[in-house]
C-alpha cells in the first residue's frame, strides 16, 4: 500500500462505505476521458466520476477561468453584486427558457433541493412534498427526506410531510399490468399519482419533485406524455413542479436540461454537477416568474456563506461557453446513438442483461438472474455477497471505471467521448459480462 493510500485510509472517511471494506484507487493523473493510478494503469472514466465530469478532465478554458477569477476576486459575500454573479445568472435563465426569471445559487445538488423545498412551501403556503420511490435527491437531511431509495433510511424518522409515490418503471411494473404502448404506461402511473394526491389532500401539497430522468436509480426515462401529465396535475391543484436536473442537466441528454426533451416546463429547476463539471462546487435553483415575484415583498429564508461563490460563477460561465462553442451537445446526440445501438447488442447477447436504458450519454444495464422472470441479480436494497461490488471490481481491473446501484451498472461517460473511444470501452464491458453470464448459470 502506498503512503498516499495508507494516509488516506487512516484519516479520511469515504462516502457510502464500510471503511474496513474499501480499497480506493490512488489517482495520479487525469486527462480527457481517462485517469491513471499511481502505478500508471489507465482507466476509461465511464461514469464521468459521479456523472458530473461532463467536459472530461483538464479542460484548459475552465481551469483558466478559475485562475483568472482567483487572481481578480477569490471571494465576496453573497449580498454584493459582482460581474460574474450577474453574468452567470442571466446565462442560466436564458438557457432554461422564457418561463424562468431568477436563480438562487448553492454549492451542490442536495443544497439546491433543500432550498427548493423551502421556496415551494413559502410560495404555496402548503407543507407536503411528493417525490418518487426510485429517486435520489441528496444526502442532507431535507434531501434525504426527498430521496426514495434506501439511502434515506439513516435520516428517518424525519420531517413530517414527505410523501413517496411510484414513478414510471415499466420493466418492474406489477405482473398484472399489460401495457400495449407508452401511453398505457403513462395512464397507469398518472392515475396512481392523482389518486395519491387526492388521498393526501391537494390543499396541503406544496410540490412534486422529480428527477426528470431518474439517474442513479436506473435511468428511468419518462414515457410519452408523463411529464406533461404531471404538469397538468400541478396546474389543476396549484402544486409546484420541481425538476431535479442535478445529474440529467447540462447536456447529459443532449439538451441544456432534460425537461426540454418533452413539452412540460417545471416551476423550478435544481442543478449542480454539469454546471462546472466538478471543477469547483456549484449549483442552484432556477425559478419562474411567480416565485421570483413572491420574494419581491416576502423575505426569502434561504442563505449560504458560499452562495454564488465568485470562482464557481466564473467556472460555470466558462463551462457553458465550452458546451456551446465546441458543440458538445451535437457530440452527445451522435455518440449517444452509437451507445444505444451497442447496448442493445449487449442486451441481446448476454443472459445477465435484462434491460438497457439510455438517452443521450446517460445509460445503464440492469442485471438479472433470469431474463424471463426478471429476477434481479441482487435483491432490492441488499447485496449480502457483494456481487455488484465484485462486478465493478472486475470492470476496474480491465480499466473500465464506473459504479453500480442496486442491480445496475452505469455507463455515463464524459460528453466529449468519441465513437472510437466508446467502442473500445464497451468491449471491456462486453468481456466482463461474459463472466457475469457464467455467474448466474
Amino acid at each position: 500500500m502506498s503512503n498516499i493510500k495508507e494516509t488516506g485510509m487512516n484519516y479520511n472517511l469515504y462516502s457510502w462505505s464500510a471503511q474496513g471494506k474499501i480499497n480506493p484507487i490512488t489517482v495520479a493523473k487525469m486527462e480527457g476521458i481517462y485517469f491513471w493510478d499511481e502505478d500508471g494503469k489507465k482507466y476509461y472514466d465511464m461514469s464521468a466520476q459521479l456523472v458530473n465530469s461532463n467536459l472530461g478532465h483538464g479542460n484548459k478554458k475552465v481551469i483558466q477561468a478559475i485562475k483568472d477569477q482567483a487572481d481578480k476576486m477569490a471571494y465576496v459575500a453573497p449580498s454584493y453584486s459582482i460581474d460574474v454573479r450577474s453574468e452567470v445568472a442571466k446565462k442560466l435563465v436564458d438557457i432554461a427558457g422564457p418561463n424562468f426569471k431568477k436563480v438562487f445559487f448553492v454549492n451542490a445538488g442536495a443544497e439546491a433541493n433543500e432550498n427548493a423545498i423551502k421556496m415551494a412551501k413559502a410560495v404555496t403556503g402548503k407543507w407536503k412534498i411528493f417525490s418518487s420511490y426510485r429517486s435520489y435527491h441528496g444526502a442532507t437531511f431535507g434531501a434525504s427526506m426527498l430521496t426514495g431509495e434506501p439511502r434515506r433510511f439513516i435520516a428517518e424518522p424525519g420531517v413530517p410531510g414527505f410523501i413517496k409515490f411510484d414513478g414510471p418503471y415499466a420493466y418492474r411494473a406489477p405482473k398484472q399490468c399489460n401495457f400495449k404502448n407508452e401511453e398505457d404506461i403513462t395512464d397507469f402511473y398518472l392515475t396512481l399519482l392523482e389518486n395519491q394526491l387526492l388521498y393526501e389532500g391537494t390543499h396541503l401539497i406544496a410540490a412534486i419533485f422529480l428527477e426528470t430522468v431518474v439517474g442513479s436509480n436506473g435511468i428511468l426515462i419518462p414515457p410519452k406524455g408523463y411529464l406533461e401529465g404531471v404538469r397538468a396535475l400541478c396546474d389543476k391543484y396549484d402544486i409546484m413542479m420541481v425538476c431535479d436536473e442535478v445529474m440529467a442537466g447540462f447536456g447529459r441528454t443532449g439538451k441544456w436540461f432534460a425537461f426540454q426533451n418533452w413539452n412540460a416546463v417545471p416551476d423550478m429547476i435544481t442543478f449542480a454537477k454539469g454546471s462546472t463539471c466538478g471543477y469547483v462546487p456549484f449549483g442552484g435553483v432556477i425559478v419562474n416568474e411567480r416565485i421570483a415575484n413572491h420574494f419581491k415583498d416576502n423575505k426569502m429564508f434561504c442563505g449560504l456563506t458560499y452562495s454564488a461563490h465568485p470562482i464557481g460563477c466564473a467556472a460555470a460561465i466558462a463551462t457553458m461557453d465550452v458546451y456551446k462553442d465546441e458543440k458538445i451537445f451535437d457530440n452527445v446526440l451522435k455518440v449517444g446513438k452509437v451507445l444505444g445501438e451497442l447496448l442493445e447488442d449487449i442486451k441481446a447477447k448476454h443472459a445477465s442483461v435484462g434491460d438497457a436504458r439510455y438517452i443521450g450519454l446517460f445509460s445503464i444495464i440492469e442485471l438479472v438472474k433470469d431474463k424471463a422472470t426478471r429476477e434481479p441479480i441482487v435483491p432490492f436494497g441488499k447485496d449480502p455477497e457483494g456481487i455488484m461490488g465484485k462486478i465493478v471490481g472486475m470492470l476496474k481491473a480491465e480499466g473500465f471505471s464506473t459504479y453500480s446501484h442496486e442491480n445496475m451498472i452505469h455507463i455515463s461517460p464524459p460528453l466529449i467521448i468519441t465513437e472510437a473511444e466508446l467502442r473500445e470501452a464497451l468491449k471491456i464491458l462486453d468481456k466482463v459480462l461474459d463472466s457475469v453470464d457464467n455467474m448466474i448459470k
